[in-house]
Protein backbone atom coordinates (compact mmCIF):
# COMPACT_ATOMS: atom_id res chain seq x y z
CA UNK A 1 0.00 0.00 0.00
CA UNK A 2 1.42 2.98 -1.29
CA UNK A 3 1.40 5.69 1.93
CA UNK A 4 1.62 9.55 2.67
CA UNK A 5 2.42 10.87 -1.17
CA UNK A 6 2.46 14.12 0.22
CA UNK A 7 4.31 15.51 -3.00
CA UNK A 8 2.00 14.22 -5.00
CA UNK A 9 -0.99 15.38 -3.25
CA UNK A 10 0.82 19.35 -2.58
CA UNK A 11 1.11 19.21 -6.25
CA UNK A 12 -2.64 17.64 -7.05
CA UNK A 13 -4.29 20.12 -4.55
CA UNK A 14 -2.33 23.38 -5.07
CA UNK A 15 -0.47 25.52 -2.85
CA UNK A 16 -2.51 26.33 0.43
CA UNK A 17 -3.64 29.96 0.70
CA UNK A 18 -2.09 31.95 4.42
CA UNK A 19 -4.74 31.69 7.17
CA UNK A 20 -7.15 34.90 6.98
CA UNK A 21 -6.67 34.68 3.31
CA UNK A 22 -9.61 34.52 0.17
CA UNK A 23 -13.29 34.84 1.03
CA UNK A 24 -16.43 32.53 0.98
CA UNK A 25 -19.50 33.85 -0.39
CA UNK A 26 -17.75 37.65 0.88
CA UNK A 27 -16.72 35.93 3.90
CA UNK A 28 -13.00 35.65 4.99
CA UNK A 29 -11.84 32.43 4.87
CA UNK A 30 -10.29 30.36 8.47
CA UNK A 31 -7.28 28.16 7.29
CA UNK A 32 -6.21 25.22 9.63
CA UNK A 33 -3.66 23.60 8.81
CA UNK A 34 -3.07 19.92 9.49
CA UNK A 35 -0.77 18.69 7.15
CA UNK A 36 2.49 18.56 9.15
CA UNK A 37 4.26 19.91 11.87
CA UNK A 38 7.05 20.94 9.76
CA UNK A 39 4.50 23.89 8.03
CA UNK A 40 4.99 26.27 10.86
CA UNK A 41 7.07 28.95 9.90
CA UNK A 42 9.79 31.37 12.09
CA UNK A 43 8.19 34.00 14.43
CA UNK A 44 9.34 37.59 15.29
CA UNK A 45 11.60 36.44 18.18
CA UNK A 46 12.83 33.61 16.02
CA UNK A 47 13.75 35.81 12.99
CA UNK A 48 15.27 38.48 15.87
CA UNK A 49 17.36 35.62 17.12
CA UNK A 50 18.70 34.76 13.97
CA UNK A 51 19.02 38.01 12.38
CA UNK A 52 21.60 39.05 15.92
CA UNK A 53 23.29 35.68 16.43
CA UNK A 54 27.02 35.50 17.06
CA UNK A 55 28.75 33.37 14.06
CA UNK A 56 31.70 31.77 13.36
CA UNK A 57 32.92 29.21 10.79
CA UNK A 58 31.16 25.88 11.50
CA UNK A 59 33.73 23.69 9.52
CA UNK A 60 36.37 25.06 11.78
CA UNK A 61 34.65 24.54 14.87
CA UNK A 62 34.09 28.21 15.79
CA UNK A 63 30.88 28.81 15.42
CA UNK A 64 29.60 30.15 19.43
CA UNK A 65 26.06 29.94 19.10
CA UNK A 66 26.67 26.13 17.42
CA UNK A 67 28.75 25.08 19.90
CA UNK A 68 25.81 26.56 22.80
CA UNK A 69 23.26 24.50 20.80
CA UNK A 70 25.33 21.66 20.96
CA UNK A 71 26.47 21.41 24.59
CA UNK A 72 22.52 22.16 25.34
CA UNK A 73 21.30 19.55 23.43
CA UNK A 74 24.04 17.29 24.47
CA UNK A 75 22.99 17.69 28.31
CA UNK A 76 18.90 17.76 27.03
CA UNK A 77 19.30 14.43 25.61
CA UNK A 78 21.60 12.83 28.45
CA UNK A 79 24.93 12.58 25.71
CA UNK A 80 28.69 12.86 26.01
CA UNK A 81 28.62 14.76 22.04
CA UNK A 82 26.10 16.55 19.87
CA UNK A 83 26.53 17.48 16.07
CA UNK A 84 24.25 20.18 14.00
CA UNK A 85 23.70 18.97 10.63
CA UNK A 86 20.86 20.55 8.34
CA UNK A 87 18.04 18.27 8.56
CA UNK A 88 17.09 14.58 10.01
CA UNK A 89 17.21 12.43 6.92
CA UNK A 90 20.98 13.69 7.13
CA UNK A 91 21.39 12.75 10.61
CA UNK A 92 19.76 9.04 10.38
CA UNK A 93 22.23 8.57 7.23
CA UNK A 94 24.90 9.57 9.11
CA UNK A 95 24.17 7.70 12.11
CA UNK A 96 23.75 4.69 9.99
CA UNK A 97 27.05 4.61 8.42
CA UNK A 98 28.57 5.33 11.52
CA UNK A 99 27.12 2.01 12.75
CA UNK A 100 27.92 0.29 9.74
CA UNK A 101 31.62 0.77 8.65
CA UNK A 102 31.93 -3.28 7.76
CA UNK A 103 30.81 -4.03 4.11
CA UNK A 104 27.94 -6.25 3.88
CA UNK A 105 26.43 -4.99 7.08
CA UNK A 106 22.79 -5.03 7.82
CA UNK A 107 20.21 -2.69 9.69
CA UNK A 108 17.06 -3.90 10.94
CA UNK A 109 13.69 -1.43 11.19
CA UNK A 110 10.07 -0.95 10.43
CA UNK A 111 8.95 -1.62 7.19
CA UNK A 112 6.69 1.44 7.72
CA UNK A 113 9.06 3.86 9.34
CA UNK A 114 10.48 7.54 7.95
CA UNK A 115 13.95 5.83 7.44
CA UNK A 116 12.38 3.10 5.61
CA UNK A 117 9.61 4.55 3.54
CA UNK A 118 11.07 8.19 3.26
CA UNK A 119 14.14 8.86 2.99
CA UNK A 120 14.67 7.81 -0.42
CA UNK A 121 16.68 4.29 0.37
CA UNK A 122 19.91 6.53 1.15
CA UNK A 123 21.14 4.04 3.29
CA UNK A 124 21.81 1.48 0.82
CA UNK A 125 22.34 3.93 -2.46
CA UNK A 126 25.11 5.91 -0.10
CA UNK A 127 26.13 4.00 2.75
CA UNK A 128 25.95 1.11 1.00
CA UNK A 129 24.14 -0.81 3.97
CA UNK A 130 21.56 -3.43 3.31
CA UNK A 131 18.12 -2.69 5.55
CA UNK A 132 15.48 -5.78 6.52
CA UNK A 133 12.32 -4.52 7.03
CA UNK A 134 10.20 -6.15 9.63
CA UNK A 135 6.44 -5.66 10.34
CA UNK A 136 5.77 -2.77 12.39
CA UNK A 137 3.12 -3.63 15.50
CA UNK A 138 -0.14 -1.39 16.05
CA UNK A 139 2.29 0.27 18.92
CA UNK A 140 4.80 1.34 16.14
CA UNK A 141 7.21 -1.29 17.85
CA UNK A 142 8.87 -4.70 16.59
CA UNK A 143 8.33 -7.88 17.60
CA UNK A 144 11.63 -9.32 20.01
CA UNK A 145 11.22 -12.70 18.42
CA UNK A 146 11.64 -11.17 15.17
CA UNK A 147 14.67 -9.07 15.79
CA UNK A 148 16.25 -12.14 17.57
CA UNK A 149 15.85 -14.20 15.08
CA UNK A 150 17.25 -11.82 11.91
CA UNK A 151 20.32 -10.51 14.24
CA UNK A 152 21.18 -13.89 14.80
CA UNK A 153 20.76 -15.52 11.40
CA UNK A 154 23.82 -13.77 9.96
CA UNK A 155 26.01 -15.01 12.74
CA UNK A 156 28.41 -17.62 11.37
CA UNK A 157 26.52 -18.12 7.82
CA UNK A 158 27.98 -17.27 4.97
CA UNK A 159 24.68 -16.85 3.24
CA UNK A 160 23.35 -13.84 5.06
CA UNK A 161 24.79 -10.27 6.08
CA UNK A 162 25.58 -9.41 9.47
CA UNK A 163 23.48 -7.26 11.58
CA UNK A 164 24.89 -4.21 12.86
CA UNK A 165 22.00 -1.90 13.89
CA UNK A 166 18.67 -1.82 14.78
CA UNK A 167 16.64 1.42 14.29
CA UNK A 168 13.66 2.56 16.19
CA UNK A 169 11.73 5.88 15.77
CA UNK A 170 9.98 7.55 19.19
CA UNK A 171 7.30 8.76 18.46
CA UNK A 172 6.66 6.59 15.34
CA UNK A 173 4.62 8.95 12.64
CA UNK A 174 3.17 5.58 10.48
CA UNK A 175 1.17 4.52 13.80
CA UNK A 176 -0.29 7.57 14.42
CA UNK A 177 2.73 9.17 16.58
CA UNK A 178 2.73 6.51 19.09
CA UNK A 179 5.32 5.91 21.54
CA UNK A 180 7.73 3.59 21.73
CA UNK A 181 7.65 2.06 25.82
CA UNK A 182 10.43 2.74 27.76
CA UNK A 183 10.53 -1.06 29.00
CA UNK A 184 10.17 -1.44 25.50
CA UNK A 185 14.02 0.66 24.59
CA UNK A 186 15.48 -1.22 27.68
CA UNK A 187 14.42 -4.33 26.24
CA UNK A 188 15.46 -3.82 22.85
CA UNK A 189 18.79 -2.31 23.86
CA UNK A 190 19.86 -5.57 26.06
CA UNK A 191 18.60 -7.71 23.29
CA UNK A 192 20.76 -5.73 21.06
CA UNK A 193 23.91 -5.59 23.06
CA UNK A 194 24.09 -9.64 23.63
CA UNK A 195 24.38 -9.67 20.12
CA UNK A 196 26.95 -6.79 19.73
CA UNK A 197 24.50 -4.66 17.89
CA UNK A 198 23.96 -1.27 18.38
CA UNK A 199 20.38 0.82 18.77
CA UNK A 200 19.62 4.03 16.72
CA UNK A 201 16.71 6.13 17.53
CA UNK A 202 15.06 8.31 15.04
CA UNK A 203 14.28 10.87 17.89
CA UNK A 204 12.68 13.30 15.09
CA UNK A 205 9.77 13.85 18.09
CA UNK A 206 11.14 12.39 20.63
CA UNK A 207 10.00 15.61 22.95
CA UNK A 208 7.04 14.47 21.68
CA UNK A 209 7.55 11.13 23.69
CA UNK A 210 8.79 12.83 26.41
CA UNK A 211 6.33 15.20 26.93
CA UNK A 212 3.54 11.97 26.67
CA UNK A 213 5.54 9.52 28.72
CA UNK A 214 6.44 12.65 31.55
CA UNK A 215 9.85 11.48 31.44
CA UNK A 216 13.07 14.01 30.37
CA UNK A 217 14.44 13.17 26.86
CA UNK A 218 17.49 11.90 28.40
CA UNK A 219 15.33 8.94 30.02
CA UNK A 220 14.11 7.42 26.80
CA UNK A 221 18.14 8.11 24.87
CA UNK A 222 19.88 6.44 27.59
CA UNK A 223 18.49 2.97 26.23
CA UNK A 224 20.13 3.69 22.90
CA UNK A 225 23.64 4.26 21.09
CA UNK A 226 22.79 7.45 18.89
CA UNK A 227 19.92 9.76 18.60
CA UNK A 228 18.85 11.93 15.90
CA UNK A 229 16.80 15.30 17.01
CA UNK A 230 14.65 17.13 14.35
CA UNK A 231 14.36 21.09 14.88
CA UNK A 232 11.69 21.88 12.75
CA UNK A 233 9.46 20.05 15.31
CA UNK A 234 9.98 21.39 18.21
CA UNK A 235 7.01 23.85 19.63
CA UNK A 236 6.31 27.52 20.35
CA UNK A 237 5.49 28.42 24.38
CA UNK A 238 2.11 29.62 24.86
CA UNK A 239 1.60 33.54 25.85
CA UNK A 240 3.29 33.35 29.29
CA UNK A 241 3.14 36.58 31.58
CA UNK A 242 6.44 38.81 31.54
CA UNK A 243 6.36 38.88 35.40
CA UNK A 244 6.20 35.59 37.96
CA UNK A 245 5.97 32.30 37.02
CA UNK A 246 5.87 31.99 33.59
CA UNK A 247 2.86 30.00 32.54
CA UNK A 248 1.93 28.89 36.18
CA UNK A 249 -1.45 30.06 35.33
CA UNK A 250 -1.39 28.06 31.90
CA UNK A 251 0.44 24.87 33.77
CA UNK A 252 -2.54 24.81 36.66
CA UNK A 253 -5.54 24.51 34.05
CA UNK A 254 -3.95 21.57 31.77
CA UNK A 255 -3.27 19.50 35.20
CA UNK A 256 0.34 20.53 36.18
CA UNK A 257 1.91 18.02 34.05
CA UNK A 258 5.78 16.77 35.77
CA UNK A 259 8.20 18.87 33.89
CA UNK A 260 10.39 16.94 31.91
CA UNK A 261 13.04 19.74 29.75
CA UNK A 262 15.55 20.37 31.96
CA UNK A 263 17.63 23.69 32.29
CA UNK A 264 20.18 23.45 29.66
CA UNK A 265 23.53 24.36 30.06
CA UNK A 266 25.40 28.20 29.93
CA UNK A 267 25.76 30.60 27.59
CA UNK A 268 28.08 30.87 24.57
CA UNK A 269 30.88 29.00 24.93
CA UNK A 270 34.22 31.44 24.92
CA UNK A 271 38.01 30.15 23.58
CA UNK A 272 36.88 27.53 21.79
CA UNK A 273 39.49 24.80 19.86
CA UNK A 274 40.08 25.62 15.97
CA UNK A 275 38.30 22.77 15.29
CA UNK A 276 36.42 19.78 15.80
CA UNK A 277 33.27 19.29 17.58
CA UNK A 278 33.34 20.40 21.48
CA UNK A 279 34.19 18.17 24.13
CA UNK A 280 30.98 18.13 25.94
CA UNK A 281 31.44 16.85 29.76
CA UNK A 282 29.65 13.41 30.22
CA UNK A 283 25.65 13.55 31.82
CA UNK A 284 25.79 12.91 35.66
CA UNK A 285 23.86 9.58 35.94
CA UNK A 286 21.23 8.71 38.83
CA UNK A 287 20.55 5.71 40.02
CA UNK A 288 18.56 3.49 37.23
CA UNK A 289 15.33 3.00 39.45
CA UNK A 290 15.48 6.73 40.32
CA UNK A 291 15.15 7.97 36.89
CA UNK A 292 12.12 9.22 35.13
CA UNK A 293 9.60 8.25 37.52
CA UNK A 294 6.91 11.02 37.41
CA UNK A 295 6.94 12.90 40.82
CA UNK A 296 10.14 10.66 41.53
CA UNK A 297 13.56 12.37 42.98
CA UNK A 298 15.51 11.57 39.68
CA UNK A 299 13.33 13.72 37.38
CA UNK A 300 14.98 16.56 35.98
CA UNK A 301 13.53 19.90 37.77
CA UNK A 302 13.14 22.61 35.40
CA UNK A 303 11.95 23.66 32.16
CA UNK A 304 13.99 25.26 29.42
CA UNK A 305 13.12 28.81 30.08
CA UNK A 306 12.05 31.51 27.39
CA UNK A 307 9.00 33.23 26.62
CA UNK A 308 8.81 32.53 22.99
CA UNK A 309 10.34 29.81 21.56
CA UNK A 310 9.24 28.79 18.24
CA UNK A 311 9.71 25.84 15.76
CA UNK A 312 12.75 26.44 13.91
CA UNK A 313 12.73 26.30 10.14
CA UNK A 314 15.57 24.12 9.67
CA UNK A 315 18.32 21.79 11.79
CA UNK A 316 19.04 18.44 13.34
CA UNK A 317 21.09 16.87 15.42
CA UNK A 318 22.87 14.04 16.03
CA UNK A 319 23.41 12.67 19.04
CA UNK A 320 25.68 9.90 21.26
CA UNK A 321 29.30 8.81 22.73
CA UNK A 322 32.29 11.14 22.22
CA UNK A 323 34.19 8.78 19.69
CA UNK A 324 30.83 8.47 17.33
CA UNK A 325 30.52 12.04 17.31
CA UNK A 326 34.01 12.49 15.74
CA UNK A 327 33.31 10.08 13.35
CA UNK A 328 29.57 12.04 12.56
CA UNK A 329 31.94 15.09 12.22
CA UNK A 330 33.60 13.60 9.07
CA UNK A 331 31.03 12.01 7.57
CA UNK A 332 28.72 15.06 7.52
CA UNK A 333 31.91 16.86 5.83
CA UNK A 334 31.81 14.00 3.35
CA UNK A 335 28.19 14.33 2.86
CA UNK A 336 27.90 17.94 2.00
CA UNK A 337 26.69 19.33 5.19
CA UNK A 338 29.25 20.96 6.61
CA UNK A 339 28.18 24.83 7.03
CA UNK A 340 29.74 27.69 7.57
CA UNK A 341 28.40 30.38 9.54
CA UNK A 342 25.73 28.23 10.73
CA UNK A 343 25.05 30.41 13.99
CA UNK A 344 22.33 31.43 12.25
CA UNK A 345 20.14 28.74 11.75
CA UNK A 346 21.46 27.16 15.40
CA UNK A 347 19.78 30.44 17.48
CA UNK A 348 16.81 29.14 15.60
CA UNK A 349 16.92 26.13 17.04
CA UNK A 350 17.99 27.40 20.67
CA UNK A 351 14.64 29.75 20.09
CA UNK A 352 12.88 26.45 19.52
CA UNK A 353 14.45 24.22 22.28
CA UNK A 354 13.91 27.13 24.84
CA UNK A 355 10.18 26.00 26.31
CA UNK A 356 8.77 23.20 23.94
CA UNK A 357 7.10 21.34 26.79
CA UNK A 358 3.70 23.41 27.28
CA UNK A 359 3.22 23.75 23.69
CA UNK A 360 3.48 20.25 22.79
CA UNK A 361 1.64 19.25 26.24
CA UNK A 362 -1.34 21.29 23.93
CA UNK A 363 -1.00 19.71 20.46
CA UNK A 364 -1.52 16.76 22.41
CA UNK A 365 -5.24 17.67 24.02
CA UNK A 366 -6.01 19.80 20.94
CA UNK A 367 -5.31 16.53 18.66
CA UNK A 368 -7.39 14.29 21.54
CA UNK A 369 -10.31 16.83 22.00
CA UNK A 370 -10.80 17.00 18.07
CA UNK A 371 -10.42 12.70 18.02
CA UNK A 372 -12.97 12.27 20.64
CA UNK A 373 -15.17 15.04 18.41
CA UNK A 374 -14.94 12.75 15.70
CA UNK A 375 -15.95 10.05 17.39
CA UNK A 376 -19.08 11.29 18.51
CA UNK A 377 -20.58 12.21 15.37
CA UNK A 378 -20.52 8.67 14.88
CA UNK A 379 -20.25 9.02 11.04
CA UNK A 380 -19.86 5.63 9.14
CA UNK A 381 -17.50 7.39 6.80
CA UNK A 382 -14.94 8.51 9.35
CA UNK A 383 -14.28 6.66 12.37
CA UNK A 384 -10.89 7.13 14.68
CA UNK A 385 -9.38 4.82 17.77
CA UNK A 386 -9.30 7.31 20.39
CA UNK A 387 -6.87 5.41 22.36
CA UNK A 388 -4.33 5.76 19.77
CA UNK A 389 -4.50 9.18 19.96
CA UNK A 390 -1.05 9.66 22.39
CA UNK A 391 0.31 12.71 20.94
CA UNK A 392 -0.30 15.26 18.13
CA UNK A 393 -0.99 12.95 15.33
CA UNK A 394 -4.61 11.85 14.79
CA UNK A 395 -5.41 9.00 12.21
CA UNK A 396 -8.53 8.85 10.62
CA UNK A 397 -9.86 5.70 8.96
CA UNK A 398 -11.99 6.58 6.09
CA UNK A 399 -14.63 4.41 4.37
CA UNK A 400 -16.89 4.36 1.58
CA UNK A 401 -15.25 7.56 -0.08
CA UNK A 402 -11.79 7.98 -1.48
CA UNK A 403 -9.57 10.04 1.47
CA UNK A 404 -8.48 12.66 -1.89
CA UNK A 405 -11.97 13.76 -1.93
CA UNK A 406 -12.43 13.71 1.96
CA UNK A 407 -9.70 15.89 1.68
CA UNK A 408 -10.66 17.72 -1.38
CA UNK A 409 -14.49 18.85 0.63
CA UNK A 410 -12.39 19.60 3.85
CA UNK A 411 -10.32 22.51 1.68
CA UNK A 412 -13.11 23.73 -0.63
CA UNK A 413 -15.44 26.66 0.98
CA UNK A 414 -18.50 26.75 -0.30
CA UNK A 415 -21.46 29.58 -0.57
CA UNK A 416 -23.66 26.42 0.93
CA UNK A 417 -21.35 26.47 4.01
CA UNK A 418 -21.37 29.89 4.40
CA UNK A 419 -25.12 29.97 4.73
CA UNK A 420 -26.01 26.93 6.72
CA UNK A 421 -23.09 27.48 9.14
CA UNK A 422 -21.98 31.50 9.26
CA UNK A 423 -18.22 30.53 8.97
CA UNK A 424 -15.59 29.70 5.92
CA UNK A 425 -13.47 27.02 6.90
CA UNK A 426 -10.68 25.31 5.02
CA UNK A 427 -8.78 22.26 6.39
CA UNK A 428 -5.96 21.11 4.83
CA UNK A 429 -4.63 17.78 4.86
CA UNK A 430 -2.67 14.70 3.23
CA UNK A 431 -4.50 11.51 2.29
CA UNK A 432 -2.31 8.86 4.10
CA UNK A 433 -3.23 5.51 2.95
CA UNK A 434 -5.93 4.21 0.37
CA UNK A 435 -8.17 4.16 3.80
CA UNK A 436 -7.39 6.75 6.07
CA UNK A 437 -6.02 10.45 6.50
CA UNK A 438 -3.47 11.99 8.78
CA UNK A 439 -3.93 15.36 10.93
CA UNK A 440 -0.87 16.48 13.02
CA UNK A 441 -1.15 18.81 15.63
CA UNK A 442 1.43 21.89 15.87
CA UNK A 443 2.02 25.54 17.40
CA UNK A 444 0.14 27.01 14.75
CA UNK A 445 -3.11 25.15 15.85
CA UNK A 446 -4.85 26.71 18.54
CA UNK A 447 -8.34 25.28 20.41
CA UNK A 448 -10.38 27.19 18.60
CA UNK A 449 -8.87 26.04 15.65
CA UNK A 450 -9.42 22.95 16.46
CA UNK A 451 -12.99 23.25 17.10
CA UNK A 452 -13.62 24.61 13.91
CA UNK A 453 -11.53 21.83 12.60
CA UNK A 454 -14.13 20.12 13.75
CA UNK A 455 -17.28 21.61 12.98
CA UNK A 456 -15.85 21.88 9.35
CA UNK A 457 -15.42 17.98 9.29
CA UNK A 458 -19.13 18.08 10.67
CA UNK A 459 -20.42 20.05 8.14
CA UNK A 460 -18.66 17.70 5.10
CA UNK A 461 -20.21 14.21 6.89
CA UNK A 462 -23.33 15.95 6.58
CA UNK A 463 -23.26 16.94 2.94
CA UNK A 464 -22.03 13.31 1.79
CA UNK A 465 -25.16 11.79 4.28
CA UNK A 466 -25.86 9.00 6.42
Amino acid sequence: MLRGLARAAAQRYGAPRPRGCGSGAGVPVHQVDLRSDTVTKPGPAMRRAMAEAVVGDDDYGEDPTVRELQEKAAKLLGVERTLFVPTNTMANLISVMGHCQRRGSQLLLGQECHLHVYEQGGVAQIAGVHSHPLPDLPHGTLDLADLERMVTRGLGSPYHPVCELICLENTHSSSGGRVLPIDYLHQVHRLARSYGVRVHLDGARLMNAAVALRVSPARIVEHCDSVSLCFSKVGKPLAASRTGDRGGARRSQLGSPAPVLAAAGPGPLQHLPRQGPVPFPSPSRQPQGQRGKPGGAGRQDSLLSSSQGLGAPVGALVGGPKDFIEGAWRLRKALGGGMRQAGVLAAAALVGLADAEEVLLRDHQNAQRFARGLQELASPICSVDVAAVETNVVMVTVDGLAPEELCRRLRAVSAAEVAQTGRAVRVLLFPWSERSVRAVWHRDVSAQDTELALRKWEFVLRQLGP
